[in-house]
Parts: C-alpha cells; structure tokens; sequence
C-alpha cells in the first residue's frame, strides 16, 4: 500500500505534505526527507483516529509518474485490512476475540498499528474473517 503524496515548499523553506486520498492528513518538515519521515507518523496517527472513531479507512490511489509515495508496512496494512473487515461485517473486537478464543486486550493490540503483533495471530484473525493473505516479493526501487 502506497498512499500517493503531494509536496509544497512553505515560504520558511520548510516542506508541507498532504495526501490527495486522506484530506486531514497534513504535516510538514524542515527538508523533503524530514517530510517525508513526518509523513509516515501522519499516516498512522489519522488511521489510528479513524480507527478510534469506527471510520472507513482510505485505499491509496496509484501513484503517478514523477510522485512520491508515503508506503505502508505490511504489518499495518494487515491490521488495517482486519479492522476494516471487522467493521465491514459488524464484529465487534469482543466477538473476533471468541472467535479466535482470545481476550479483548489481545484484540487490541492486534488492532493497534504501533504494536508488532505476531504473524501467526495476524494470519488467523484473517483467516477467521475470510480473508487471505498473498505475498509478493518485488524488487526494490
């Protein structure tokens, strides 16, 4: 998951970033790099709100020629992939934890995106919501 980027130099030389899919999303850094790193933070702290607040998430668009892109990790992308199957068939994070047999504090931090959650628990929950996983190895730009 890439989430295309747009770039502006701010008249104190410091570098603002939004997100054409994510409106509410905007940060900015003392040069592009530094933005860019702010960028990523950005993007978790919106998921986590709209996550919070029971909210669709976003799907990237694709990212055009010559544009930055801000990628996700596979962890988060993963749990964003949960969170939003759970939401989409209305299970609470109490009826995936019976589900998977597990505490609602267990379904926590398989839903919170700063936390390294297990593969194995991650793939279940996923499994358990009819979902599948699929890796693809590219090379890197």
């Amino acid at each position: 998951m890439i989430f295309p980027v747009e770039l502006s130099k701010l008249g104190n030389g410091t570098v603002k970033v939004s997100f054409p899919d994510i409106p509410n999303a905007i940060t900015c850094g003392k040069n592009e790099p530094h933005a860019l790193e702010m960028a990523f933070d950005c993007l978790l702290t919106v998921f986590t709100a709209y996550m919070h607040d029971g909210d669709d998430l976003p799907q990237p668009s694709r990212v055009k020629r010559g544009q930055k892109g801000i990628e996700i990790s596979s962890m988060v992308a993963m749990k964003m992939a949960i969170y939003q199957a759970m939401k989409e068939r209305g299970l609470t994070q109490g009826e995936l934890g019976t589900r998977l047999n597990c505490d609602a504090r267990q379904i926590r931090r398989l839903l919170d995106l700063d936390h390294n959650s297990r593969f194995d628990q991650i793939e279940t929950a996923l499994q358990t919501l009819g979902l599948r996983l699929a890796v693809a190895i590219e090379k890197a730009a």
